[in-house]
């Protein structure tokens, strides 16, 4: 709850104090904001393989919990402002902290709850409900205070809040260790605490969480490398799922495969990355690279495409169908996480926010979702059930579907509420939110549960990994969307809200076209999930 309470209290805040304060324009604020949320997500890959190898759960936890501590109270540092090159290197050491730190406490937490209960304890689902309910009432509760603190007081006042509760947060877990029961601790503890070079080795891990926060202080400030990251790790993660799937499954290994298939599927892939790093290098436009990356995919997709027709084998068809709807996550994620981004700075600049008598701060608006997911999370798992027994229960993909027509069609509601006059009247903020917020209950819960049950045990992990790279991905690609919101080159107020809305009608339209294109389709991702086959030994974690 309280980590929760930190991070979206500081997340509420930071594209105000990235255009406010350092007086970054709104497209590289946007950029910056896209770039700190995808390695948010991908430093979990660390924190959770640490944790698993050598740490223990426990230890990750509290590490990661005193990053995030520091981190938060480095972010209230407000230094000179403007482009200071001494205090904005504080602030990007800060924001680093509170990566790497994120990246050892959001991998594990969850993990620990699980240990608590046996697999068959009836209070397994209570006690998620519960760790469900208090990420988000954190994530509200720090919406709500740190906005507020920060707008009114100063920006010192809100990171300092959101410090205070992940400082509050940590005593209590320190505090409370006997309640984990011995759960989470190393499991080799003799080895971690052996030397290497005459170092312990829980010390060199701790040193390894020290060179990330380095390493993530130099990315942040450096955008495109983060985009290039993204997309060949991508390309090489999409690649290998997708090779192991089609060859490894079918024929055993990758030397029993046919030679020309895998060669062709290869080069596919060889292709899509070079494009990636010659137009980070600048050899390559950024045309030239589109094109050579989805030329490079489509060769490996056919070859995919060839080798399903000659053989056949279900576990490979509930890969491919998990593949489809990690693709379609990234579309989602990237329209849903304007959020913070460009809806946040539509809200500070052009909705009248006055409630009962009071202007409301934007940033407290951040805390709607948050509330939105406690009050209407137990509705739809009602819902899904409720249908279920009737045979009415749309599948998965069609959820999916469904999840990006609600989110474009919030998108058009707004641009629809911002022309009834100067400003938009506060209701549509209210409303754009809540058909997010219905649209995400529809993909990400569905989403993680599909992960879990299309997995076969011995690729569980990676699955889930490539789920959350997905997720990375669309953050970085939200950035880039929120930066083509900017409405620096248009003239005048009233242009530079119209950038916004159009940017907002198309990738409403574009959301609503492709949830109609993935319903549409969902019967056949459905045939390939192999539902009435899917056996409980083969399930992830069973």
């Amino acid at each position: 709850m309280w980590e929760r309470f930190s991070y979206y209290g500081m997340r509420a805040l930071l594209i105000f104090y990235l255009t406010k304060h350092w007086l970054f324009d709104d497209g590289s604020a946007g950029v910056i904001y896209g770039a700190y949320t995808a390695l948010v997500y991908i430093t979990p890959v660390l924190g959770g393989y640490l944790a698993d190898k050598y740490l223990g759960q426990r230890k990750a936890v509290l590490f990661g919990a005193i990053l995030l501590t520091f981190g938060h109270f480095l972010m209230g540092f407000e230094g000179n402002g403007g482009q200071d090159a001494a205090s904005l290197n504080i602030f990007w050491l800060a924001l680093a902290f509170i990566i790497v730190g994120s990246g050892f406490l959001k991998a594990n937490i969850s993990v620990m709850v699980g240990q608590l209960y046996p697999r068959t304890d009836v209070r397994r689902d209570g006690a998620y409900t519960i760790f469900y309910m208090g990420i988000n009432l954190g994530a509200a509760l720090g919406a709500i205070l740190c906005g507020y603190l920060g707008e009114t007081y100063g920006w010192a006042y809100g990171f300092g809040a959101a410090g205070v509760g992940m400082l509050f947060g940590l005593i209590v877990f320190v505090i409370f260790k006997p309640l984990l029961l011995g759960r989470g601790e190393p499991s080799d503890p003799a080895k971690l605490a052996g030397s290497v070079m005459g170092i312990k080795l829980e010390w060199l891990l701790y040193a390894v969480g020290l060179i990330a926060v380095i390493t993530c202080w130099w990315l942040v400030q450096n955008q495109a490398v983060v985009g290039t990251l993204l997309g060949v790790g991508g390309t090489i993660l999409i690649l290998y799922v997708l090779g192991e799937a089609t060859f490894r499954f079918v024929h055993g290994s990758y030397a029993a495969s046919p030679t020309l298939p895998l060669a062709i599927f290869g080069l596919g892939g060889l292709l899509a990355i070079v494009a990636f790093i010659g137009m980070f290098l600048g050899s390559i436009s950024e045309t030239g690279a589109l094109n050579l990356t989805l030329a490079g995919f489509g060769v490996s997709l056919l070859v995919v495409i060839w080798q399903s027709i000659i053989n056949r084998n279900q576990d490979r068809d509930r890969i491919f169908a998990a593949m489809f709807l990690i693709l379609g996550s990234i579309l989602f994620w990237a329209l849903f996480e304007q959020a913070g981004s460009s809806l946040n700075l539509f809200t500070d600049r052009h909705v009248d926010r006055s409630m009962l008598g009071f202007e409301v701060k934007a940033s407290m608006f951040q805390s709607i979702n948050a509330i939105y997911i406690v009050l209407l999370a137990p509705l739809f798992a009602w819902l899904w059930t409720a249908l279920g027994r009737r045979g009415l229960e749309p599948s998965t993909p069609a959820k999916f579907g469904l999840a990006l027509m609600q989110l474009g069609a919030g998108f058009l509601v707004l641009v629809a509420g911002a022309a009834t006059g100067n400003m938009t009247p506060v209701i549509f903020i209210f409303l754009i939110y809540l058909l997010h917020t219905t649209g995400e209950l529809c993909l990400s819960p569905v989403g993680l549960s599909a992960m879990n049950r299309l997995a076969p045990a011995h690729m569980a992990s990676l699955i889930m990994g490539t789920w959350f790279f997905a997720s990375a991905t669309g953050n970085f690609v939200a950035g880039l969307i929120a930066a083509a919101t900017g409405s620096e080159a248009a003239s005048g107020e009233g242009a530079g809200k119209q950038v916004v809305l159009d940017v907002y009608n198309q990738i409403g339209w574009v959301a609503i076209a492709v949830g109609v294109g993935v319903i549409v389709i969902s019967p056949l991702i459905k045939k390939l999930m192999h539902l009435d086959t899917l056996k409980d030994d083969g399930l992830a974690g069973e």
